[in-house]
């Protein structure tokens, strides 16, 4: 014993060496103790090195040299509190499990994380090739100095997650994603459920297939989502990418002790002013984390509780569809390997006889497979609340929702949430659009990241971003000390008008709310051609872009939607006193409207779309009905701009035009004559583009209805305006019924 606790001494200040060699300006600490040999007597055997031995004499027999004593480690940094963590465990079950094994060694598929040897073979420390483990490695080391301190992890900055994902530029804490990061991954549960031929036979229940068991501790596959896929991610879903918590603590050793492995609870506690333990994190959400995941009414209670509340829901979805379906009813427990048994009683509960090796579950389909990993996933992290607990959220819900399809009572998810509020929905196009790229583009940037739009407030510049998964609180908060956001006083849209809410809170709003196209755009493209021939260099589609909601509003001072020359239109929308700004009507957060506050006045109305205020009360789409709200009236007007539209592409330029509202760039040519874009049409390749300057204008029009669903409550009678004239201006070519139609 005493010998392995003196080779640990060495290996700590071989570390330290390392470490020293690494950062020049902290010189190598002296060793606790310096080895000195007996000297040397006469018919003495030489003695074995020791830090002291009892000198000898003549012509007494040599005695025995003195008992090596403990080491001294007060001069060994961190020694004290590394001894005291989860990786100086020697007995513990990472470390101990292949004690009793014949031959007792930790196998190759084991030992990067299990052992010392392990580790310093993958990272080839010891001449092997790096990346791999190419042996056994002994019992009875643990994750020592040397480890995580040597010449290879001094410039270790990636790491190659089970997935076949790399993760680069991390720096210090790639030594930690290296073994929590997990041992399977989404790309693993589907090769399986391959190699079995089960990829469309989702019941059907394989001898090939096992349970796929992600590992203990998969802290970082949890952290970085979507990007590590370490979660079993449904096709057809979007997830979250990277967790980002506040600058600063955004990694491994950023929130733990490298050494003791603790949470740093007093650096958290400066914010989380309310935690008085670890434990009390698990009751922490952000104010980014507003929805009801569990769907159970309760929105103040720690996401770790939103998603015990869905593994609650998940678990009895397992067993039903195990009974139901499989025909062998299924049990859990977190403590035995592995972990899913069969239920041979019957009533739901893992008891001792039933959780043996010899009684695993054994009838396993691809269904069943894939929400068995996410639910072990959900288990194995106990962090995952701080890691990335929407990732983890998405899963279960995920999870839950497929193995209803298969059951006879299906788990209700009416009143659960599977995403947060647009800006922090990091899982939604608006934010994963650019994760193949590497890079959301500078034209892009202020608005689809989360650093974007401070740099331009603060700079008046955008720059080419990495993607972020949404917005954080520094998005629009310049300081978390008292949360103050940013001042921003005035806006320039595309037009180039400056313009300002009187809340300046809402001028942060419409920096990007304002859309990325006005009527100049369309005036400069189409300038100078026949307005109802297809010019010889086509003319393309311009897009407004989404929820240009401050455009809107703004009415003719942006100029946002296509203004038709020697007309005129409306300005700014007035509602009533308080009720002006974005902040007025929506929540801050949520982004919801703030119904309870508009049914005030509007007592006859259910709905915000029902609303028709008393100044709107013409039939505007001349269908009769005064009652369908402004929501109605344009609705049925774009309607009937687009039949216009498809009318105009068919008869005056001979090329018929189809929209899908979800499908870059929207317009596509109608090959099938039916009137609906097909899937084999709504693709960027068939895009439309026989434009003539009246078919792009009315179409920019239609777009920007589309993608505005609040123009009723914005500036619905600018809207309808735009829309009428987009009607009448068609309507000088074809046949178009505007009889009744009321141009505010």
């Amino acid at each position: 014993m005493k010998r392995s606790y003196l080779l640990i001494v060495v290996l700590l200040a071989l570390g330290l060496l390392l470490v020293a060699c690494s950062t020049p300006s902290q010189p190598a600490p002296a060793p606790a103790t310096t080895p000195v040999e007996c000297p040397e007597c006469p018919d003495c055997p030489p003695a074995e090195p020791c830090p002291e031995c009892a000198p000898c004499s003549e012509p007494e027999p040599c005695p025995e040299a003195e008992p090596c004593p403990e080491p001294d480690l007060s001069a060994v940094p961190f020694a004290e509190a590394w001894l005291a963590s989860g990786h100086a465990d020697a007995e513990a079950e990472a470390f101990a499990h292949w004690n009793e094994d014949d031959p007792a060694v930790v196998p190759a598929n084991c030992a990067k994380c299990h052992s010392e040897g392990g580790y310093l073979d993958f990272l080839g420390e010891d001449g092997s090739e790096p990346g791999v483990v190419n042996e056994d490695h002994p019992v009875g080391s643990t994750v020592t100095c040397v480890a995580c301190h040597n010449q290879s992890t001094i410039h270790k900055d990636s790491v190659v997650f089970p997935s076949g994902a790399e993760i680069t530029g991390l720096g210090d804490e790639a030594r930690c994603m290296e073994c929590h990061q997990g041992r399977e991954s989404t790309v693993s549960v589907n090769t399986a459920i391959e190699e079995a031929g089960l990829t469309e036979d989702v019941d059907t229940v394989s001898e090939e297939l096992g349970f796929k068991n992600v590992h203990y501790y998969p802290a970082a596959a949890t952290q970085y989502g979507t990007l590590a896929q370490g979660g079993y991610e449904y096709d057809g879903k979007a997830y979250d990418a990277k967790f980002f918590h506040v600058e600063d603590y955004n990694t491994c050793d950023s929130c733990h002790s490298s050494h003791t492995l603790e949470i740093k609870l007093a650096e958290c506690q400066a914010c989380h002013t309310d935690v008085e333990s670890v434990e009390d994190f698990a009751m922490v959400r952000m104010e980014g984390s507003e929805a009801d995941y569990d769907g159970d009414g309760n929105v103040e209670e720690g996401v770790m509780e939103e998603i015990q509340g869905l593994q609650e829901m998940l678990s009895p979805a397992i067993q039903a569809y195990a009974t139901e379906v499989i025909g062998t009813p299924i049990v859990y427990t977190p403590t035995g390997y592995p972990y899913f048994f069969i239920d041979t009683d019957g009533d739901g509960e893992a008891s001792q006889e039933e959780a043996n090796y010899g009684n695993k579950y054994n009838a396993w389909s691809p269904r069943l497979l894939k929400a068995a990993y996410n639910y072990q996933l959900s288990q194995k992290d106990p962090g995952e609340f701080a890691h990335n607990g929407k990732y983890v959220i998405q899963l279960l819900y995920d999870s839950i929702d497929d193995l209803n399809q298969a059951i006879a009572e299906p788990v209700d998810l009416s009143a659960a949430a599977r995403i947060d509020p647009g800006h922090f929905a990091g899982s939604e196009e608006a934010f994963r659009h650019w994760d193949e790229d590497g890079e959301v583009s500078a034209s892009c940037s202020k608005c689809h990241t989360a650093d974007g739009l401070p740099i331009f407030l603060d700079q008046g510049v955008n720059l080419s971003l990495e993607p972020s998964n949404g917005f954080n609180c520094t998005t629009c908060h310049e300081n978390l000390d008292d949360y103050a956001r940013y001042e921003v006083t005035e806006v320039e849209f595309p037009s180039g008008a400056v313009l300002s809410m009187a809340d300046a809170d809402s001028n942060l709003c419409i920096n990007c709310h304002q859309g990325r196209a006005w009527t100049g755009t369309l005036d400069k493209a189409t300038e100078g051609l026949p307005p109802d021939a297809v010019p010889e260099n086509n003319l393309r589609f311009s897009n407004v872009h989404y929820f240009a909601a401050g455009a809107t509003l703004f009415g003719d001072e942006a100029k946002g939607a296509y203004q038709y020359p020697d007309l005129e239109y409306l300005g700014k929308f007035g509602h009533v006193e308080g009720f002006q700004d974005c902040t007025d009507c929506h929540s801050t957060h949520e982004l919801e409207v703030k119904t309870d506050s508009c049914f005030t006045c509007h007592v006859d109305v259910e709905d915000v779309a029902d609303i028709r205020g008393p100044a709107s009360v013409a039939d505007y789409d001349g269908d009769g009905d005064v009652d369908e709200g402004i929501v109605g009236e344009i609705g049925t007007m774009a309607d009937k701009l687009y039949e216009a539209m498809q009318l105009y592409s068919a008869e005056v330029v001979g090329a018929p035009i189809v929209y899908e509202s979800h499908s870059y760039p929207y317009f596509f040519n109608d090959t099938s004559g039916d009137g609906v874009a097909d899937p084999d049409e709504a693709i960027y390749p068939n895009a439309y583009s026989s434009w003539t300057p009246n078919l792009l204008k009315a179409a920019y029009n239609y777009q920007y209805v589309q993608k505005d669903p609040g123009a009723f409550a914005h500036n619905g009678k600018y809207v309808i305006q735009v829309l009428y004239d987009s009607l009448a201006n068609l309507g000088e070519q074809v046949a178009v019924e505007m009889t009744g139609m009321v141009r505010p």
